[in-house]
């Protein structure tokens, strides 16, 4: 297996390059063998494995069901600080349409978001971090289950996550196939959309296709609904404001029916906003619009708006901490401090909810064309190195040593005054 071509300064990310193939292995096992949330039975086993072998001080499992967490405490903890690091371990349930060695063997399932790398790349930071132990403090490292629509993060919270390990801060990436790899992704502010799903169920009156007149037609409500709620984002969210309304999906009938006028119709989509005072006009005109569509046609409109994931919020102090760090590893023109949020949704921000820290995006490219989610996918090798270092870096420069004999301990770091 060759040796990763990416190339990245200071000592973490030269230490953690000799086990390169060690972690691609690693990955390359996971990637075979995926796992929806709160089922990473497998995966949670072979993390445990890792941070056995790697020296790591405290394993503890069944956070969050099937969460881990490891310990790892420095040369010192004088500084009684602590950092939170976390990756997520689950898989999609969607086929996965590659041919490589390590592609999934279950079918139905599949690493289409690089779980399976961002849960080796934290494996990688754990081996140095215990190996080295270059730092003043404790670093937890959080494997969290259920990132894909099950809020684990929330789960692990709710379990005493934060009781029982109170990191000061908390910080996640992600890898993003839109940004070259060799370069991180951040800003200072809103990373991800909060993401909320919304159900209408619309009742009219069914009957007779061929006697229509005699109906109230709730397909016919729906269309006008679909059309409707478009205003909303155009004509009542302020313009330098951001939000999504879309309609997804429409149930209504029977499709072997031809001449059967429902007596009702479901419409399913979701929503997507930054702020919450946006999140709370969308809901309220969302209920408003839609009862009054529908009472203009004799039926009447039920809106569910359930709120999945909050808004994902660096908090800024520790956002521009992690761009250094980053700065430190690849240079200031490889790392963007303005990063353009994304309109999906992360449940890391649960734990920034709770804790201040920052949700960073690594670059991968996109290998063959494959964006996240998409049957061609895989996580790019060769960044695993580089994310192993950032996650240590965090730590590291997070969490310096203690002066020693009247002189700081050397660190990579880069000044970024200007």
């Amino acid at each position: 297996m060759s040796e990763s071509r990416l190339q990245a300064a200071g000592r973490p990310f030269a230490h953690i390059a000799r086990f390169y193939p060690e972690l691609t292995a690693f990955r390359r096992d996971l990637h075979a063998h995926p796992e929806l949330g709160f089922e990473e039975v497998y995966t949670s086993g072979r993390v445990k494995e890792a941070l056995k072998a790697c020296g790591v001080d405290e394993i503890h499992a069944g956070i969050g069901k099937t969460g881990v967490v490891g310990v790892i405490h420095g040369r010192s903890t004088d500084s009684g600080r602590m950092i939170g690091l976390r990756a997520d371990m689950d898989a999609l349930p969607m086929c996965e349409d590659n041919d490589f060695e390590w592609r999934s063997a279950k079918h139905g399932l599949m690493h289409g978001c690089g779980h399976d790398g961002h849960t080796a790349m934290l494996v990688g930071a754990a081996r140095y971090l215990a190996e080295t132990r270059n730092f003043d403090g404790t670093a937890v490292l959080i494997f969290q289950p259920g990132e894909e629509g099950f809020a684990g993060a929330r789960v692990m919270i709710e379990d005493g996550l934060f009781d029982r390990f109170p990191v000061d801060s908390v910080y996640a990436m992600h890898n993003w196939p839109g940004m070259p790899a060799g370069t991180v992704g951040i800003n200072r502010g809103a990373m991800m959309a909060a993401a909320d799903r919304i159900t209408i169920e619309v009742t009219g009156k069914g009957g007779h296709g061929a006697h229509a007149y005699l109906t109230v037609d709730p397909v016919v409500v729906s269309a006008h609904i679909i059309t409707a709620v478009q205003s909303i984002v155009s004509r009542n969210v302020r313009p330098i404001d951001a939000a999504v309304v879309s309609i997804c999906a429409v149930q209504a009938g029977d499709l072997g029916a031809m001449s059967v006028v429902p007596g009702k119709a479901t419409l399913v989509g979701t929503v997507r906003t930054f702020s919450s005072r946006v999140q709370e006009q969308v809901e309220q005109r969302l209920a408003e619009l839609c009862a009054a569509v529908a009472a203009g046609f004799g039926a009447t409109a039920q809106v569910k708006f359930e709120r999945i994931y909050p808004a994902t919020i660096n908090t800024a102090p520790e956002a521009q901490f992690a761009g250094d760090v980053a700065q430190s590893l690849v240079g200031a023109h490889n790392v963007e401090r303005n990063m353009e949020p994304s309109m999906g949704a992360e449940d890391f921000s649960f734990m920034l909810q709770k804790k201040a820290g920052a949700y960073l995006r690594i670059g991968q490219d996109a290998r063959g064309g494959a964006f996240l989610h998409n049957s061609k996918y895989d996580f790019n090798d060769e960044i695993l190195p580089l994310g192993a270092a950032l996650h240590a870096g965090l730590v590291e420069q997070g969490m310096p040593p203690a002066v020693q004999a009247g002189k700081p301990e050397t660190r990579a770091v880069v000044s970024t005054a200007s």
